[in-house]
């Protein structure tokens, strides 16, 4: 199984839709809420080069927003 990450913040629709969409597919996730912690805001940052959620990391496949597609390929759920 992959191991898959996600950095969200509470009011985010497309957050919500990936967290569903991995919910859907049976698929585990590591939630991380940059609101909440300073630390994950500025790996965030460093990781993509800008604050936006969200931020899916698959086995080191960083993908920004909610991508269905690409992540549909990468887990072999297409």
């Amino acid at each position: 199984m992959p191991a898959i990450k996600i950095y969200t913040a509470p009011n985010c629709i497309y957050c919500r839709m990936a967290k569903m969409f991995f919910d859907k597919n049976n698929l585990a996730y590591e939630d991380h809420d940059i609101s909440r912690d300073l630390k994950t805001k500025e790996m965030v940052f460093h990781m993509i080069g800008a604050i936006g959620v969200p931020v899916i990391d698959v086995d080191g496949e960083i993908f920004v927003g909610f991508d269905r597609d690409g992540l549909k390929k990468v887990l072999n759920l297409a």
